[in-house]
């Protein structure tokens, strides 16, 4: 039966690698464009591998995905485990890189130990999850429980599809997550997350005559990142970048500001942004002065966290309408004053992150720009005390600009020492692995406590894999490790009887 799906179209980078059950669904699943908000395809894709295999399958209206399996191997009437992973991808590409991510497969890469993809994120967050699963799906001979496999849409971006999925369609109420990034530890605990949306009226004006002279101010070479991996390591903020440099062009000077776009996504760490800046001809001089000194200070501040950071200004087409000068300053304003960053670290778990803020993305709208931010944060209490923070900042700037939360208000999951699950599994890892597993308590948001608390799902852990620079176009995974967790996780849910 596992032989007899359709798969997309791949090119065979993998072949040679092992497990082959599982990177044979990896390199499938490259295959089918699935950005946040285009799921479907990989979906239904996901319906057809479990009906091919007769087990039962469900896609609800935003491309969530539930299938089920009983149990085999003398664990058919032992209590049901829920696996879980998400479908969606960020879409990230390197500069100068032309690509598609709505309609073009992810060119993969092997380099030694590593699968990259060539010049734009990999997906292995969290395609490489999603394999183990599939891999597990399609086994006929693994003895385990009956398994209800939850594919969640859209967690990249603000966890929406897990917060509407109708959670009373599942039996189990212990679940294992591989939406981890290293194969050292089990994730035993989290933090949670809320996104929200600022929008501010751009109270449009057509730019005058004499500003005859357009230039395309750009902020490239960031590094970018994970929200909450990378959100310590003090890496520059494009849209941050970008509105400081706006403020320092606009000073003074009758400059107007139009097509303000930057970031992938609200929980990448922004690598790139611009905006086009229409000016007197003879302000270009002084213009390209300010531009040169914020470049060199740049590249103090950022000497170590992000050394190739740089500020530009380019040739560019002439645009009809702007912002209004008054709506530009305030843009600038918000988005310098918005926190992001770390916010608070933890005083009971050294080392972590409490609380940080990611502003991921600004889009132009029909009535002016959308700033797209997350919160992460151990605390509940602390998520909301900053979001009421970012709130208080908005009614101050005024001009109609308003903000709402965006998505799931994803809880936090608390660490239980006395987890069933973790036990049976750090055995199963000194079993196979020859070596005493990290219980990992995280600053990342994953959608643990979603389920913990909806279901309730009274037990889950986290497996996870090495990947590196998640959410950026140098984002990889140790195909080698994934050769050590496969074992695993077949010996963990062998054992949950």
């Amino acid at each position: 039966m596992s032989d007899t799906l359709p798969v997309p179209p791949t090119t065979g980078v993998l072949d040679d690698l092992e497990p082959r059950e599982v990177l044979r669904w990896f390199e499938s699943l490259a295959g089918i464009p699935r950005g946040s908000g285009n799921e479907s395809a990989v979906a239904d894709w996901v319906v057809e591998f479990a009906r091919a295999r007769g087990l039962e399958a469900v896609k609800d209206e935003v491309s969530c995905v539930l299938v089920r399996k009983p149990g085999q191997g003398g664990l058919e009437d032992a209590a049901p485990l829920i696996l879980h992973g998400h479908l969606d991808m960020v879409c990230e590409k390197a500069e100068g890189v032309e690509f598609d991510f709505v309609t073009e497969p992810i060119r993969l890469l092997v380099d030694g130990d590593f699968i990259t993809a060539d010049g734009t994120s990999l997906g292995a967050d969290n395609g490489i999850g999603v394999s183990y699963i599939l891999a597990l799906l399609a086994d006929d001979d693994l003895p385990h429980p009956p398994l209800e496999a939850v594919l969640t849409a859209m967690e990249e971006k603000g966890k929406v599809g897990a917060g509407q999925f109708d959670t009373s369609q599942l039996r189990g109420r212990r679940m294992i997550d591989f939406n981890w990034i290293t194969d050292q530890e089990i994730l035993a605990g989290c933090s949670g997350d809320v996104t929200f949306t600022v929008d501010l009226p751009g109270e449009f004006q057509a730019v005058p005559a004499s500003h005859s002279r357009a230039l395309r101010l750009q902020v490239r070479g960031l590094r970018g990142g994970h929200c909450e991996f990378d959100i310590q390591l003090e890496r520059a903020n494009a849209l941050q970048i970008l509105a400081r440099a706006v403020q320092a062009v606009t000073a003074g000077r009758d400059v107007r500001v139009s097509d303000v776009v930057g970031g992938a996504q609200n929980n990448a760490i922004p690598a790139d942004a611009e905006a086009v800046l229409s000016l007197l001809p003879g302000d270009e001089e002084a213009l390209r002065a300010v531009v040169a000194d914020l470049q060199r200070d740049l590249a103090v501040e950022y000497d170590l966290a992000d050394p190739d950071v740089r500020v530009e200004l380019v040739e560019t087409a002439a645009v009809e309408r702007s912002l209004s000068p008054v709506a530009a300053r305030r843009f600038a304003a918000v988005t310098l004053l918005i926190p992001h960053g770390v916010v608070r670290w933890n005083l009971h778990v050294p080392d972590r992150v409490e609380t940080s803020n990611n502003l991921g993305t600004v889009r132009p709208t029909d009535d002016g720009l959308r700033l797209m931010s997350t919160i992460t944060s151990a605390l509940t209490s602390r998520k909301h005390e900053l979001f009421d923070r970012v709130k208080a900042l908005v009614d101050l700037a005024g001009g109609g600009a308003r903000i709402e939360m965006y998505g799931l208000d994803a809880p936090e999951f608390p660490y239980r020492p006395d987890s069933e699950l973790l036990a049976v599994a750090s055995a199963a890892y000194r079993d196979v692995l020859g070596a005493e597993p990290s219980v990992e308590v995280s600053q990342c948001s994953l959608e643990l406590g979603m389920f913990s608390r909806r279901v309730p799902v009274a037990d889950i852990i986290s497996i996870g894999t090495e990947l590196h620079a998640l959410h950026s176009p140098a984002e990889k995974v140790n195909h080698r490790s994934v050769a050590r967790v496969w074992p695993l996780v077949r010996s963990v849910v062998s054992r949950l009887g």
